[in-house]
């Protein structure tokens, strides 16, 4: 196969004939030009009776193929193209997720039992899968010589913008658990990838950034996503840490989130309103590798980013059809809570002395909640924002945007966030994420659009920005950082009661 051409597993598959005797087959994954070799995919019988028996293999080929990879065995009553593609495909979700931190887990084994549909319209889903088992394959068994050519050779492939519209339908199809589950074995290859070129002094670039995607439906916009944290930007490096063990805990960890938008229609005479309000927006750190390698390469699960920030923009595209924007409330402020305790003490000498001793207090008590909300507009665009504050000793100053005052202050063992996942009054869930609900953030947003809109299909844009932040939890350290991620989506429904 030429350099240039782009293998299409889903053709090679319905290509295969039925009437299959015996022997293997085999497709060009891609190339590298510097040394001729090639990366195969190979599908090979092992008997001529029937029913089938079947392997899937990839291969490094030059003058003799090394075995990278092989599914298990799978029977089959025919070569039929049904058979083989529901067959394959599952043999390719089992290999994703055996690279994945849970790979050990024998409950693991029994999830990708999924009868996923494979319609015509479903190759490019069944082509992405292949090419992403092939990249994890090429960072974890290609030769050192090979890895970097075929882990870019398939990276640009996977970052067609064909490919985008089939990660999203075959998420959907996967199921959420195994989604999640899929992800989470990409991103600590992606995390291995770019630690190795961090460590070379190479900066190998990920092969991957963030992956979201959206849907619309029963009056509900979701957004999912996911990104490596070694694939955040860094915003406020204190300095590079030393500590190898720190670096662990800090960089083998996933974001993983969910924006859920309720929206609402209603056609008045002379307007039209569309109101959105927040139903659920969780944000939480995942850890990629598993607890006993956590705690021999790093600190264990205690020591990792925590949500300091989330800021929402939702944006109309058909701007002429909007004629103003409302939102319910333009912030929530912070409770106040300003209490004065006086007291006099007073006591008395013993019995054989003279004496009384009289003393007076005065305590101030303030409480402040962590988070502050913030309702914005800027032309058509309404802006969302979560703000994550220092309420203990810290002047309630926002996090994401400073650092602890004084080094001292982080050694504090009643620092605010120092034992924050275990604090009763800790600002995370117990995991370390966040939930925001909406009975807690007003009415939502409103726009009211012209009467002739009425039937339109319509695209909403929603960007989203996310900062993480780190300062020390149970370690004894002076690393601080923040790293952001953005990312964007478009959701489109038809204006309609």
């Amino acid at each position: 196969m030429a350099s240039g051409c782009v293998p299409d597993f889903w053709q090679w598959i319905r290509s295969l004939p039925e009437q299959w005797r015996g022997g293997s087959y085999s497709l060009q994954i891609c190339n590298s030009p510097s040394t001729n070799q090639s990366l195969n995919l190979v599908i090979s019988r092992h008997s001529e009776t029937q029913p089938l028996s079947l392997s899937f293999f990839i291969c490094a080929e030059f003058h003799d193929p090394i075995l990278l990879w092989s599914s298990n065995h799978s029977t089959l009553r025919s070569a039929h193209t049904t058979d083989l593609s529901a067959v394959f495909l599952h043999d390719i979700i089992c290999g994703v997720l055996r690279y994945g931190p849970y790979s050990n887990s024998k409950s693991l084994f029994r999830l990708p039992n999924v009868q996923i549909p494979l319609p015509e319209d479903s190759g490019k889903s069944f082509n992405l899968a292949a090419f992403t088992l092939g990249i994890l394959v090429s960072i974890y068994e290609a030769p050192s010589n090979l890895r970097h050519e075929f882990i870019y050779k398939i990276s640009v492939q996977l970052m067609r913008d064909e490919m985008r519209s089939a990660a999203k339908k075959l998420m959907l199809s996967l199921g959420s658990n195994i989604e999640e589950l899929w992800m989470r074995s990409v991103n600590l290859g992606v995390t291995n990838w770019t630690m190795e070129g961090l460590r070379s002094g190479g900066g190998s670039p990920s092969p991957f950034k963030v992956f979201s995607y959206a849907l619309s439906a029963s009056r509900l916009w979701k957004v999912q996503v996911y990104c490596p944290v070694v694939a955040m930007v860094m915003e406020h490096p204190s300095h590079q840490a030393k500590d190898e063990k720190l670096l662990f805990s800090l960089n083998y960890q996933q974001l993983e989130g969910v924006i859920q938008l309720v929206y609402r229609v209603t056609i008045k005479e002379n307007w039209i309103d569309v109101a959105v309000k927040v139903d659920n927006i969780r944000f939480d750190l995942v850890q990629l590798v598993s607890e006993t390698l956590m705690a021999k390469q790093g600190y264990g699960s205690d020591e990792k980013h925590f949500p300091s920030r989330v800021s929402l923009q939702l944006t109309p595209m058909a701007q002429a059809d909007i004629l103003s924007l409302s939102v319910s409330r333009s912030t929530d402020n912070p409770v106040h809570e300003v209490g004065l305790d006086a007291g006099l003490d007073a006591s008395l000498g013993m019995p054989a002395s003279i004496g009384i001793g009289v003393s007076s207090h005065e305590t101030v008590t303030r409480a402040l909640r962590p988070w502050k909300f913030e309702h914005s507009v800027l032309g058509n665009k309404a802006s969302l924002s979560w703000f994550l504050h220092d309420v203990d000793g810290g002047g309630g100053r926002e996090v994401f945007s400073s650092e602890p005052r004084g080094g001292l202050r982080l050694f504090r063992p009643r620092s605010w966030f120092r034992d924050r996942y275990t604090n009763p009054g800790r600002p995370f869930t117990r995991s370390g994420g966040v939930i925001f609900a909406g009975d807690e953030y007003g009415e939502g947003v409103c726009w009211r659009m012209c009467p002739s809109a009425a039937g339109k299909a319509v695209e909403w844009e929603v960007m989203a920005r996310v900062w993480v932040t780190y300062w020390p939890n149970k370690k004894r350290t002076l690393h601080t950082e923040t790293r952001m991620l953005e990312f964007r989506e478009l959701l489109q429904f038809t204006v309609a009661e």
